[in-house]
């Protein structure tokens, strides 16, 4: 059995400080995607999990939010042998641009690298409805949320939600933040 932790390990994902993530929240665990999506030897890993858990659904089109989302979406979509699409930010959430066609109707399997409120999977499922399309599962590579976050996020989606990886991680709004009140430097990565 594939121990994934020892794989976040290996490649440096897991990383442990003070770290502001892009929802605004604070951490102190921060999961790098993107030392993922540099090993491909790593990252089929995962995305044959998730291409195993909805090989059965019926749907015909597996999409992701920019940037690391556009990898995972196409190699799930390569698996599975579907079109894949990708939803980019907007000035009004997010949308499927580049002249990306989309039924009414068509059913969509939505995957993303790493889980902790849900705001890109809900812009996302906004995007999908906004052309009349339907949600039909959620694959991740990382759930990292917080149960009790999630509840006040509204991140329950009430369709088929698979992530391979889960790691209970707290997080803390700003004025909650135990590393800020001990002084501890906020460090902010990503697309810096």
């Amino acid at each position: 059995m594939t121990n994934f932790e020892d794989i976040f390990k290996k490649i440096g994902m897991i990383k442990e400080g003070h770290f502001l993530l892009a929802s605004g929240l604070h951490s102190g665990i921060y999961f790098e995607k993107f030392r993922l999506l540099e090993h491909p030897e790593y990252l089929s890993i995962f995305t044959n999990k998730i291409a195993e858990y909805f090989k059965d659904e019926d749907f015909e089109t597996v999409a992701g939010p920019t940037t690391g989302g556009i990898v995972i979406a196409y190699e799930v979509a390569k698996i599975l042998d579907k079109r894949c699409i990708f939803a980019e930010k907007t000035e009004q959430g997010r949308d499927f641009l580049r002249g990306y066609k989309i039924k009414k109707g068509e059913k969509i399997l939505i995957v993303d690298d790493v889980f902790t409120t849900g705001s890109s999977i809900k812009d996302v499922i906004a995007a999908v409805k906004n052309r009349g399309a339907i949600v039909t599962g959620i694959g991740i590579i990382v759930d990292r949320s917080d149960p009790a976050l999630i509840h006040k996020c509204g991140a329950d989606f009430g369709i088929p939600f698979f992530a391979v990886y889960k790691k209970i991680v707290k997080n803390y709004t700003p004025d909650n933040c135990p590393f800020c009140k001990k002084g501890i430097k906020l460090v902010k990565l990503g697309g810096k």
